[in-house]
């Protein structure tokens, strides 16, 4: 059997890039049921966005990747700018002909490309074409997210959804469409299935007091981990640390994390144009006076007076350096504004860290309160303060986490998702 995964390889920085290296790196594990290894090729962006967007997407920090040693071959194919080269990569995976062609769906913009060469793999060639959400509703969506999300899923044989809210995003964002619960030639389905645990980062030993030390971190850490973006939360994370610090001073909170849109030179004029060009678009299409590029959470440390009490690592953080800033904390925040499964909670099993949670988006049907982690009532800083102290005072186990983890394996995924029901 040979399948294609599609999305962005292990040059880009970011969840998606990890997930789509996993998939492949899972699928190559697999034999299918005449105990042959599947063929893995992985189709990959060389441009993600239109060029117009002020930022450097690619992973210039990390010195080794996972699908190194596989048998999973990369191709480098698909500019978003360019049409020519999603004919070229059309050609190129019908070439292979696989069996299966699982794009990565994560934001509306791609709609376009990834659309369209559904649309061509559906209509020209015998390839099941299934698109991978992880998300359908986009985060601050607008008119044109919304026009670009009904193009880009409106092909595919299947849909492959992490959580139940994301099914329903998918009939309500289709209501003419009879989705199936079983694979089907007829019509389209949707595959129920979750978001796997991330090996990618294996725990490594390191001396948990030595690295407080350098980090100048105190007994108990709180981990903020990933892109610094407004939805995920960041600014609510350090209002609810200023409320904790008033009732003890044994607490820190460690930043790990790139702030999205600070990645470019803001000195070359190139830059300058893009970014003012791009605010003044995304100000025009989404209909609001905010400007994600300004988002500065960072700012709050000063003004809360939380320097003493936080550490911060604000650059993209090295595959070989993931590892220890989860070893280091106790419990992940994710105070976010809208959530759709991500990484950080699996990397939160992967580590055995409890998630600290806003009820927004899907974490009710993921974090069981005071079980797998704890969920607060509302935004206010001392509701979220409150949390953190929950788990301060009753410690979940990691032990306990990872156990919850263990089903959520990417063999199993993979399996799923190919159709094999035969052990790795």
């Amino acid at each position: 059997m040979r399948v294609v995964v599609f999305g962005p390889g292990p040059q880009f920085k970011g969840g998606i890039s990890a997930y789509t290296v996993s998939l492949a790196q899972a699928l190559d594990r697999l034999r299918n049921a005449q105990g042959n290894p599947l063929e893995v090729h992985l189709v990959s962006w060389t441009q993600q966005y239109p060029a117009i967007i002020p930022r450097d997407f690619i992973d210039r920090s990390s010195r080794s990747h996972a699908l190194e040693g596989t048998r999973v071959q990369v191709h480098y194919l698909t500019d978003y700018n360019n049409p020519l080269t999603w004919v070229q990569s059309v050609r190129f995976i019908a070439g292979l002909q696989p069996s299966y062609v699982i794009f990565q769906w994560a934001i509306a913009l791609q709609g376009l490309p990834m659309g369209w060469m559904a649309r061509q793999l559906m209509r020209n060639t015998g390839i099941e074409v299934l698109f991978d959400c992880h998300l359908v509703v986009q985060k601050e969506a607008s008119a044109i997210d919304r026009w670009f999300t009904r193009y880009g899923l409106g092909q595919a044989h299947g849909y492959i959804v992490h959580a139940q809210k994301t099914a329903a995003e998918l009939r309500a964002t289709f209501p003419e469409t009879a989705f199936t619960s079983e694979r089907s030639p007829s019509a389209p389905y949707i595959l129920p299935l979750f978001h796997p645990v991330y090996d990618l980062h294996p725990a490594k030993p390191i001396d948990r007091e030595l690295l407080k030390k350098e980090l100048g971190l105190r007994k108990h850490v709180f981990l903020f981990f990933g892109f610094i973006r407004p939805y995920k939360g960041l600014h609510h994370c350090l209002a609810a640390m200023a409320e904790l610090v008033k009732q003890r001073d044994d607490v820190s909170l460690l930043i790990a994390g790139e702030s999205f849109w600070k990645t470019v030179d803001t000195t070359s004029l190139a830059n300058r144009v893009k970014s003012a060009v791009f605010g003044m678009l995304n100000r025009l299409l989404r209909k609001s006076a905010a400007n994600e590029q300004d988002y500065n959470p960072l700012a709050l440390i000063d003004t809360l007076g939380l320097a003493p009490y936080t550490a911060v690592v604000n650059r993209y953080i090295a595959n070989e350096e993931v590892a220890q800033y989860w070893q280091v904390s106790d419990a992940v925040l994710l105070f976010y504004e809208t959530a759709t499964p991500s990484g950080v909670e699996s990397q939160a099993y992967h580590f055995g860290l409890p998630m600290l949670a806003t009820r927004v988006g899907h974490f009710e049907e993921t974090i069981r309160d005071g079980d797998n982690g704890y969920l607060a009532h509302s935004f206010d800083p001392k509701d979220l303060a409150a949390t953190m102290q929950r788990a301060l005072d009753t410690p979940i186990p990691a032990d306990r986490m990872r156990a919850y983890g263990a089903a959520l394996t990417w063999d199993r995924y993979a399996r799923a998702v190919v159709g094999l029901n035969t052990p790795t």
